[in-house]
C-alpha cells in the first residue's frame, strides 16, 4: 500500500488543511502501519512556473531541436505522473486562495495533464481524499456564495477528467478566530472545525479500507 499525499498550503506551520490532512493520513496509518506515504509540498516547494509551458511546446518541437530547459520540463512532468501511478491511494491538501484554486496546485495539475495526457484517468480505481479550506464562508445564503472557484475545478479535474473515487472534506470560516470582524462567526467556525475533523478521520478510515480492495 502506498500513499501519496500533496499539500498546497504557503503556511504549512498554521494550516487548516494540513491539519485535516494529517487526521486523514494518521487514520490511514492505523491501517497500514508499515505502508510508506509519498509527499510533495507544493506551497513550499512549488514546481518552476514556466515548466508547463516548456513542457507543452517541447511536444511541437522537433526532438533534435528541443532546449535542455524543455527536456527537464517533459521530465518533470513524466514525475509527476509516475508518483500517482505509484499511489494506491491518493491524499490531496488544497486551501482557496483569493477565491480560486491554488496556483501551485494548478501548475501540478497542468503538467501532470502533460505528462499523462488529456483524456488519460490518471486517479481511476484510485481512492482519493480531498481537503478544502476556506477563510471565508461560501454556502447557500452567504455573502460571498459562488465566489469559491477552487472546488469546482478540483472536482473537475479529478473525477471527470482522472476519474478519481473522490471523498471531499471541506471546513469553512478558518479565518474567523483570527479575523477583525468575523467575531460573531467564530462559534460557528469553531463547529465547522469539529466536524471537518470528525469528516477527515472518519475519510481516512474509509480511505485505509478501500485503498486495501483495489
Amino acid at each position: 500500500m502506498n500513499l501519496f499525499r500533496i499539500d498546497a498550503s504557503i503556511l504549512p506551520g498554521t494550516s487548516a488543511s494540513a491539519e485535516l490532512a494529517d487526521a486523514v493520513q494518521a487514520e490511514w496509518a492505523l491501517a497500514h502501519p508499515d505502508a510508506p506515504v509519498e509527499r510533495r509540498h507544493l506551497g513550499t516547494r512549488p514546481l518552476p512556473a514556466d515548466a508547463w509551458t516548456l513542457a507543452t511546446t517541447a511536444a511541437f518541437t522537433p526532438a533534435p531541436e528541443r532546449t535542455s530547459a524543455q527536456l527537464e520540463a517533459v521530465a518533470l512532468a513524466a514525475e509527476l505522473v509516475g508518483e500517482l501511478d505509484r499511489a494506491d491511494a491518493v491524499l490531496l491538501a488544497v486551501p482557496l486562495y483569493n477565491y480560486g484554486v491554488s496556483q501551485h496546485f494548478k501548475a501540478w495539475a497542468d503538467l501532470v495533464i502533460n505528462g499523462a495526457g488529456a483524456t488519460t484517468p490518471v486517479l481511476r480505481e484510485k481512492p482519493t481524499v480531498l481537503v478544502a479550506t476556506k477563510g471565508g464562508g461560501y454556502r447557500p445564503g452567504a455573502p460571498r456564495e459562488g465566489w469559491d472557484h477552487s472546488t469546482p475545478y478540483l472536482r473537475r479535474v479529478l473525477v471527470d477528467m482522472w476519474q478519481a473515487d473522490l471523498t471531499v472534506i471541506e471546513r469553512e470560516l478558518t479565518l474567523a478566530a483570527t479575523t477583525p470582524g468575523m467575531e460573531d462567526l467564530r462559534d460557528e467556525a469553531a463547529r465547522l472545525h469539529g466536524d471537518a475533523l470528525d469528516s477527515a478521520r472518519e475519510a481516512g478510515r474509509a480511505l485505509g479500507k478501500a485503498a486495501a480492495r483495489v
